[in-house]
Protein backbone atom coordinates (compact mmCIF):
# COMPACT_ATOMS: atom_id res chain seq x y z
CA UNK A 1 0.00 0.00 0.00
CA UNK A 2 3.03 2.59 1.05
CA UNK A 3 4.71 2.25 -2.48
CA UNK A 4 1.39 2.87 -4.10
CA UNK A 5 0.76 5.77 -1.72
CA UNK A 6 3.83 7.31 -2.85
CA UNK A 7 4.04 6.36 -6.62
CA UNK A 8 0.08 8.90 -6.33
CA UNK A 9 2.00 11.48 -4.22
CA UNK A 10 4.64 11.46 -7.31
CA UNK A 11 2.37 11.30 -9.96
CA UNK A 12 0.10 13.75 -8.58
CA UNK A 13 3.10 16.05 -7.78
CA UNK A 14 4.73 15.50 -11.38
CA UNK A 15 1.36 16.88 -12.69
CA UNK A 16 0.78 19.71 -10.62
CA UNK A 17 4.66 20.80 -11.75
CA UNK A 18 3.98 20.46 -15.16
CA UNK A 19 0.93 22.46 -14.79
CA UNK A 20 2.23 25.47 -13.16
CA UNK A 21 4.85 24.89 -16.23
CA UNK A 22 2.20 26.46 -18.31
CA UNK A 23 -0.49 28.03 -16.24
CA UNK A 24 -0.74 31.38 -16.92
CA UNK A 25 -1.49 32.54 -13.64
CA UNK A 26 0.43 29.70 -11.30
CA UNK A 27 2.98 31.30 -9.02
CA UNK A 28 5.33 28.21 -7.91
CA UNK A 29 8.29 28.87 -10.36
CA UNK A 30 8.15 32.51 -9.24
CA UNK A 31 6.41 35.64 -9.51
CA UNK A 32 4.96 37.16 -12.44
CA UNK A 33 2.49 39.75 -13.63
CA UNK A 34 -0.64 38.50 -14.41
CA UNK A 35 -3.50 41.35 -13.90
CA UNK A 36 -3.45 44.12 -11.55
CA UNK A 37 -6.34 44.97 -8.72
CA UNK A 38 -9.17 42.41 -9.31
CA UNK A 39 -12.09 43.84 -10.13
CA UNK A 40 -11.00 47.20 -10.91
CA UNK A 41 -12.05 49.02 -14.50
CA UNK A 42 -8.57 48.67 -16.15
CA UNK A 43 -7.40 46.47 -18.61
CA UNK A 44 -4.35 45.79 -20.68
CA UNK A 45 -4.41 44.67 -23.83
CA UNK A 46 -1.28 42.86 -24.92
CA UNK A 47 -0.47 41.45 -28.21
CA UNK A 48 2.35 38.72 -29.28
CA UNK A 49 4.48 37.53 -32.16
CA UNK A 50 5.02 40.49 -34.34
CA UNK A 51 5.77 42.53 -35.74
CA UNK A 52 3.79 41.17 -38.57
CA UNK A 53 3.05 43.26 -41.84
CA UNK A 54 0.35 44.16 -42.42
CA UNK A 55 -1.57 43.28 -39.23
CA UNK A 56 0.42 44.88 -36.73
CA UNK A 57 -0.56 48.28 -38.86
CA UNK A 58 -3.72 47.96 -39.03
CA UNK A 59 -3.75 47.32 -35.45
CA UNK A 60 -1.80 50.56 -34.42
CA UNK A 61 -5.08 52.48 -36.67
CA UNK A 62 -7.72 50.76 -34.47
CA UNK A 63 -5.85 51.71 -30.94
CA UNK A 64 -4.86 55.13 -32.06
CA UNK A 65 -8.46 55.91 -33.36
CA UNK A 66 -9.11 54.81 -29.64
CA UNK A 67 -6.47 56.56 -27.72
CA UNK A 68 -5.92 53.59 -26.29
CA UNK A 69 -1.68 51.93 -25.90
CA UNK A 70 -1.01 48.47 -25.48
CA UNK A 71 1.89 46.00 -24.88
CA UNK A 72 3.32 44.11 -27.32
CA UNK A 73 5.89 41.48 -26.92
CA UNK A 74 7.55 41.22 -30.28
CA UNK A 75 9.63 38.15 -31.78
CA UNK A 76 13.52 39.31 -32.10
CA UNK A 77 14.16 37.89 -35.59
CA UNK A 78 11.20 39.34 -37.02
CA UNK A 79 11.87 43.00 -35.45
CA UNK A 80 15.45 41.79 -37.57
CA UNK A 81 13.27 41.51 -40.92
CA UNK A 82 10.70 44.47 -39.66
CA UNK A 83 12.19 47.00 -37.60
CA UNK A 84 10.56 49.91 -39.53
CA UNK A 85 7.05 48.23 -37.67
CA UNK A 86 8.71 48.14 -34.68
CA UNK A 87 9.67 51.44 -34.91
CA UNK A 88 6.06 52.56 -35.74
CA UNK A 89 5.10 50.87 -32.48
CA UNK A 90 7.28 52.22 -30.69
CA UNK A 91 6.19 56.16 -31.95
CA UNK A 92 2.75 55.36 -31.47
CA UNK A 93 3.56 55.50 -27.55
CA UNK A 94 3.00 51.71 -27.10
CA UNK A 95 5.14 49.63 -24.75
CA UNK A 96 7.32 46.95 -26.27
CA UNK A 97 8.47 43.96 -24.50
CA UNK A 98 11.08 40.69 -25.33
CA UNK A 99 9.52 37.15 -26.52
CA UNK A 100 12.58 35.81 -27.23
CA UNK A 101 14.88 35.49 -30.75
CA UNK A 102 13.53 32.77 -32.09
CA UNK A 103 9.95 31.49 -29.78
CA UNK A 104 10.82 27.95 -28.69
CA UNK A 105 9.60 26.43 -25.76
CA UNK A 106 11.84 27.38 -22.70
CA UNK A 107 10.64 24.60 -20.94
CA UNK A 108 12.99 22.70 -23.18
CA UNK A 109 16.15 24.83 -23.22
CA UNK A 110 18.80 24.83 -21.40
CA UNK A 111 19.95 28.12 -19.37
CA UNK A 112 22.48 28.82 -22.11
CA UNK A 113 20.11 28.86 -24.56
CA UNK A 114 17.33 30.90 -22.37
CA UNK A 115 19.77 33.62 -21.82
CA UNK A 116 20.74 33.68 -25.68
CA UNK A 117 17.08 33.85 -26.52
CA UNK A 118 16.37 36.83 -24.18
CA UNK A 119 19.82 38.71 -24.62
CA UNK A 120 19.42 38.61 -29.01
CA UNK A 121 15.48 39.52 -28.63
CA UNK A 122 17.11 42.65 -26.65
CA UNK A 123 19.77 43.20 -28.74
CA UNK A 124 17.55 43.69 -31.86
CA UNK A 125 14.82 45.61 -30.25
CA UNK A 126 17.71 48.17 -28.97
CA UNK A 127 19.02 48.29 -32.83
CA UNK A 128 15.84 48.98 -33.70
CA UNK A 129 14.21 51.59 -31.56
CA UNK A 130 16.57 52.03 -28.33
CA UNK A 131 16.04 51.89 -25.30
CA UNK A 132 12.18 49.92 -24.53
CA UNK A 133 10.53 48.46 -21.49
CA UNK A 134 12.04 45.29 -19.12
CA UNK A 135 8.90 43.44 -19.57
CA UNK A 136 9.18 39.52 -21.04
CA UNK A 137 6.52 37.08 -22.21
CA UNK A 138 7.81 33.61 -22.43
CA UNK A 139 6.73 31.77 -25.57
CA UNK A 140 3.35 29.70 -25.37
CA UNK A 141 3.63 31.10 -21.68
CA UNK A 142 6.32 28.08 -20.31
CA UNK A 143 8.77 28.69 -17.72
CA UNK A 144 10.74 27.08 -14.85
CA UNK A 145 12.43 28.29 -12.49
CA UNK A 146 15.91 28.79 -13.97
CA UNK A 147 13.62 30.45 -17.03
CA UNK A 148 12.15 33.39 -14.20
CA UNK A 149 15.78 33.45 -12.61
CA UNK A 150 17.43 34.16 -16.35
CA UNK A 151 14.77 36.82 -16.87
CA UNK A 152 15.16 38.78 -13.52
CA UNK A 153 18.87 38.28 -13.67
CA UNK A 154 19.26 40.01 -17.24
CA UNK A 155 16.87 42.94 -15.69
CA UNK A 156 13.28 41.55 -17.16
CA UNK A 157 10.02 41.27 -15.45
CA UNK A 158 8.14 38.29 -16.93
CA UNK A 159 4.80 39.07 -17.65
CA UNK A 160 1.74 36.34 -18.24
CA UNK A 161 -1.99 37.11 -19.00
CA UNK A 162 -5.23 36.09 -16.86
CA UNK A 163 -7.33 36.39 -20.18
CA UNK A 164 -6.99 34.95 -23.48
CA UNK A 165 -8.65 35.46 -26.56
CA UNK A 166 -7.77 32.17 -27.97
CA UNK A 167 -6.78 33.79 -31.31
CA UNK A 168 -3.61 32.02 -32.10
CA UNK A 169 -5.69 29.74 -34.91
CA UNK A 170 -7.42 33.05 -36.32
CA UNK A 171 -11.03 32.24 -35.68
CA UNK A 172 -13.61 34.79 -36.30
CA UNK A 173 -13.59 38.51 -34.11
CA UNK A 174 -17.06 37.64 -32.90
CA UNK A 175 -15.37 33.76 -31.37
CA UNK A 176 -12.54 36.09 -29.80
CA UNK A 177 -14.85 38.52 -28.16
CA UNK A 178 -16.64 35.67 -26.64
CA UNK A 179 -13.86 34.09 -25.17
CA UNK A 180 -12.28 37.73 -23.64
CA UNK A 181 -15.79 38.80 -22.45
CA UNK A 182 -16.16 35.35 -20.50
CA UNK A 183 -13.56 35.54 -18.55
CA UNK A 184 -13.24 39.64 -17.91
CA UNK A 185 -13.17 40.18 -14.21
CA UNK A 186 -11.65 43.39 -14.44
CA UNK A 187 -7.75 44.64 -13.52
CA UNK A 188 -6.86 41.86 -16.68
CA UNK A 189 -4.29 41.13 -19.15
CA UNK A 190 -5.29 40.14 -22.38
CA UNK A 191 -3.66 38.32 -24.47
CA UNK A 192 -3.84 38.63 -27.99
CA UNK A 193 -1.92 38.41 -31.00
CA UNK A 194 -0.55 40.36 -33.78
CA UNK A 195 1.60 37.83 -35.65
CA UNK A 196 2.30 34.02 -35.94
CA UNK A 197 5.32 32.61 -34.63
CA UNK A 198 6.24 30.72 -37.45
CA UNK A 199 6.69 33.26 -39.89
CA UNK A 200 5.86 36.98 -41.37
CA UNK A 201 2.13 37.36 -42.25
CA UNK A 202 -0.24 35.19 -40.58
CA UNK A 203 -3.62 36.55 -40.80
CA UNK A 204 -4.53 38.56 -37.89
CA UNK A 205 -7.74 40.35 -39.25
CA UNK A 206 -9.99 39.15 -36.97
CA UNK A 207 -7.97 40.19 -34.31
CA UNK A 208 -7.97 43.54 -35.80
CA UNK A 209 -11.55 43.85 -36.04
CA UNK A 210 -12.07 41.96 -32.51
CA UNK A 211 -9.74 44.52 -30.61
CA UNK A 212 -12.29 47.70 -32.06
CA UNK A 213 -15.44 46.10 -30.98
CA UNK A 214 -13.62 45.13 -27.54
CA UNK A 215 -12.59 48.38 -26.83
CA UNK A 216 -15.62 50.11 -27.57
CA UNK A 217 -17.71 47.58 -25.93
CA UNK A 218 -15.51 48.37 -22.39
CA UNK A 219 -15.18 52.05 -23.14
CA UNK A 220 -18.87 52.64 -23.22
CA UNK A 221 -19.53 50.79 -20.01
CA UNK A 222 -16.54 52.74 -18.65
CA UNK A 223 -13.16 51.25 -18.45
CA UNK A 224 -10.02 52.26 -19.12
CA UNK A 225 -7.04 50.80 -21.16
CA UNK A 226 -3.53 51.02 -20.41
CA UNK A 227 -0.06 49.42 -20.61
CA UNK A 228 0.78 46.57 -18.54
CA UNK A 229 3.18 48.67 -16.72
CA UNK A 230 0.60 50.86 -15.57
CA UNK A 231 -2.01 47.89 -14.77
CA UNK A 232 1.09 46.56 -12.55
CA UNK A 233 1.33 49.80 -10.82
CA UNK A 234 -2.13 50.18 -9.79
Amino acid sequence: MLPALIGLTAAAAASAAGYQCMSPTGQWYGRTVTGGIRGSKRIALTYDDGPNDPHTLKLLDVLAKHNVRATFFMIGRFVRQRPEIARAVAQAGHVIGNHTFTHPQLIFESEAQTRIQLADCHEVLQDAIGEHSSLFRPPFGGRRPATIGIARALGLQTVMWNVTGYDWNAPLAAVIEKKVTGQMRGGDVILLHDGGYRALGADRAQTVIATDNLIRRYKDQGWEFGTVEMLAAS
